[in-house]
């Protein structure tokens, strides 16, 4: 127990020279994660005003109050005379080489939260990207989930949503359908007009404004190519489509109106 012998002027000197710096960690301590609180708090306020998506809010609050927490403990620390350029150093090439090695998730995680915040897309929205298409089923921080009109499931990286083209069906309440409609050349165009207008202004899913129409576009090599235009709300597309490109068939035909098909002529040559 002599070896542990501690004089009352070197209990002194120590609480006099490390007693402030104690105290000083503590009130940083204490203060600074009071100001974080208050912060974080400020900060998701905000996110709810801007109609940010909820994995956003709560994935960028946490991450605001780590940073800023980790900040408060370093100085805190240095603050109890502790060195800690060596240790920011060492995180700083650990958190690089971590980064490296996870470029690719990392982009992902960069598409997932500007995706997010952006909002170029939503879950229910039926988007387009390439070669995949489908209806989104759910949007995470990595990947968006797609389902696809077989009913199968598409998973795709948020980095190259965020950076290529999107076609996003259902961002707009309007939609145009385009029917292609080719007659014969022997047939009236006018007549033809009059049969496709009357079968769309029949259809209460067809728009007044834009009105429909419908324009000669083409001479083809064995028909006149007709194209009908028609507006309708993008919930109705599909079946308002199908529906309407069977009923101009029916209608066409009944009004003595041809729709050809490829036709060749064969002119036979015969040699005595």
């Amino acid at each position: 127990m002599e070896n542990f012998n501690i004089s009352p002027d070197e209990i002194m000197s120590f609480v006099t020279t490390f007693g402030p710096k104690l105290l000083a960690a503590i009130a940083t301590l204490v203060i600074g994660l009071w100001i974080v609180k208050l912060i974080v708090k400020g900060v998701g306020k905000g996110l709810e005003r801007s109609n940010v998506d909820d994995a956003l809010k709560t994935f960028l609050k946490s991450l605001v109050s780590i940073l800023l927490k980790v900040m408060v403990y370093i100085s805190a620390l240095g603050m109890l005379g502790i060195q800690m350029t060596s240790f920011i150093a060492v995180l700083g090439a650990a958190g690089l080489a971590v980064g490296l090695a996870l470029q690719g998730s990392l982009s992902n995680f960069a598409g997932g939260v500007l995706i997010l915040f952006f909002k170029p897309f939503k879950v229910g929205d039926f988007i387009e990207r390439g070669s995949e298409s489908g209806t989104v089923e759910k949007i995470d921080i990595l990947h968006t989930h797609l389902q696809t009109p077989n009913n199968q499931l598409v998973v795709v990286p948020n980095g190259q949503l965020a950076n290529s083209p999107i076609v996003n069906y259902s961002a707009k309440e309007t939609r145009r359908a385009v029917f292609p409609v080719g007659i014969g050349y022997t047939s009236d165009v006018k007549k033809a007009r009059e049969v496709i207008l009357k079968v769309l202004n029949e259809d209460e899913r067809t728009l007044a404004e834009p009105a429909p129409m419908v324009v000669l576009t083409n001479l083809g090599d064995s028909s006149l190519d007709l194209s009908v235009r028609a507006w309708t709300k993008t919930g109705d597309y599909w079946g308002y489509f199908w529906e309407n490109l069977e009923k101009m068939k029916e209608e066409l035909d009944k009004a003595g109106i041809e729709i050809p098909f490829p036709q060749r002529d064969v002119h036979l040559i015969k040699e005595d």
